[in-house]
């Protein structure tokens, strides 16, 4: 099975007013990719800076264009996207 792996990093430096709410609209975006399947796993850096999220059985357009429509996406510091194939 395949898997992309993405790694978002925000720009902590320049964080709007309304952090609070984006953050809001991402979980409740996110949550709902887990509850449709495509979304197999989300991680939170350590660092609190990004996370890195899994999705299973979709190809790396899909996936880049599902991220774009994250709210965070707009305050990202870069985005890396990485096909990967299961093995156990």
């Amino acid at each position: 099975m395949n898997r992309v792996q993405v790694i978002l990093t925000l720009d902590m430096d320049n964080l709007p007013a309304n952090f609070p709410e984006i953050l809001k609209e991402e979980q409740a975006i996110v949550a709902n990719w887990k509850a449709e399947g495509f979304l197999e796993h989300l991680y939170l850096r350590q660092s609190k800076n990004g996370a890195v999220l899994i999705f299973k059985d979709m190809e790396e357009e899909q996936v880049k264009v599902l991220m774009e429509t994250l709210p965070f996406f707009k305050i990202k510091k870069s985005v890396e996207y990485f096909n990967l194939i299961l093995q156990f």
